[in-house]
């Protein structure tokens, strides 16, 4: 099959790559349709209507396997794994126990522990402060492990956790092995804290067990959705919301904007989410012969969908390097799509919305002070380190 795709000969996920992730991706996209990578063995779709397609076709894009499947990794291997019926059943567990009157429930937690954070931090206005680290990390890291009934010791390992999950992601490269250097107590730790007997009684967790409980689930499997809402849930989050931050530096009349017209942070969070992407691609195995234009993936073939590149594609959006808030942004594939769009979206809406919020009352603007540093994982995307200055409004 190789000789009848386009071949992409260079390392899409070595380090250089990743710290050039944009034009790496774009660039796979514009090659072709449907682009062969060759050290990987696996066919890459990078374009919008393809990409978005097939997370839509679960029929032809399987997620049972996917490129460089390990069912032994560290990461919980539950709902990203499985097809219908069984990924429906699972679902409708998740849908039970993050659902919008539950987590509407936290909704104050959240607007309290953002005031406080935000109000807190205007001490330092007009001095360079690095925005992952002193905004959306802290925030991100007391709400969702508060939501879900974590011990508060050992939070300090949250980063490191979703490093690993994330950097473990694609091959089993230099970036792979680095995550996993001195991996056994973060692993320890969040195994330990995601066991029943260490949740609190009013967090997701409890309410995850309670349904093994009533045999909708197993025991194992509500510990594995636990583990699930913690990997999924942090880091994508933190950088989402530091990727809003920076789109606020480079497009400073978008912030005037928004706080003219607060209604549209939903909106705005969504842009963020098609304008940089936190995950770079979704992996699947072709179920059976799929034509993608002139090409045919065949069965049994390990493929990426390009995210990223896809939320970037000129043929569906115009002027995709520019951040807009107003864009209308139906289609986007940022939270996914389809099937297995993000279950947690819901969740993540709320923390964006408390912490923007506050931002918002109290932020006349932003700027950069520096260049950022890259996430270094080979799937996941974002600024890990953000500096910049922001004004008190």
């Amino acid at each position: 099959m190789s000789g009848s795709l386009p071949v992409y000969e260079g390392d899409m996920f070595g380090r250089d790559a990743v710290l050039n992730a944009r034009a790496t991706d774009d660039g796979i996209r514009e090659l072709a349709p449907v682009v062969w990578l060759a050290r990987e063995n696996i066919a890459i779709l990078g374009r919008h209507e393809h990409v978005a397609a097939g997370l839509m076709d679960w029929q032809s894009f399987s997620n049972r396997s996917r490129p460089w499947h390990d069912p032994n990794s560290v990461r919980p291997e539950i709902l990203l794994t499985d097809d219908p019926p069984r990924h429906t059943e699972i679902r409708k567990v998740m849908a039970k126990v993050i659902s919008p009157t539950r987590l509407k429930a936290w909704q104050a937690e959240f607007d309290r522990v953002a005031e406080e954070q935000v109000g807190r931090l205007m001490a330092r206005a007009g001095e360079t402060i690095d925005a992952n680290v002193d905004i959306t990390r802290p925030f991100v890291h007391k709400v969702l492990p508060d939501l879900l009934g974590m011990p508060e010791a050992g939070r300090e390992n949250m980063s490191a956790f979703g490093h690993m999950v994330w950097a473990t992601m694609g091959p089993m490269n230099e970036i792979f092995h680095e995550a996993l250097v001195g991996s056994d107590p973060v692993i320890g730790w969040a195994d330990a804290s995601c066991t029943r007997a260490n949740m609190s009684p009013n967090g997701l967790g409890e309410a995850t067990y309670r349904l093994a409980d009533e045999g909708e689930i197993t025991q194992d499997e509500a510990k594995l959705l636990v583990m699930t809402m913690l990997a999924a849930g942090s880091d994508t989050t933190v950088v989402t919301m530091a990727t809003a931050i920076r789109a606020f530096c480079e497009f400073p009349d978008q912030w005037r904007a928004l706080r003219a017209n607060p209604a549209k942070l939903r909106n705005a969070f969504d842009e963020s989410l098609r304008w940089d992407s936190p995950s770079r691609m979704a992996g699947r195995i072709a179920a059976k012969d799929v034509k993608i234009e002139d090409y045919t993936i065949p069965a049994g073939t390990r493929c990426g969908l390009l995210f990223a590149a896809a939320n970037r594609d000129p043929r569906k959006w115009q002027e995709p390097e520019r951040f807009d808030i107003a864009r209308d942004l139906r289609g986007h594939v940022g939270w996914g799509y389809g099937l297995h769009a993000c279950v947690g979206k819901v969740m993540a809406q709320l923390e964006m919305e408390a912490l923007f919020g506050a931002l918002l009352r109290h932020v006349e603007r932003f700027e950069a002070a520096g260049a950022p540093e890259w996430w270094l994982t080979t799937i996941g995307h974002g600024p890990y380190k953000l500096p910049i200055r922001f004004y008190a409004a």
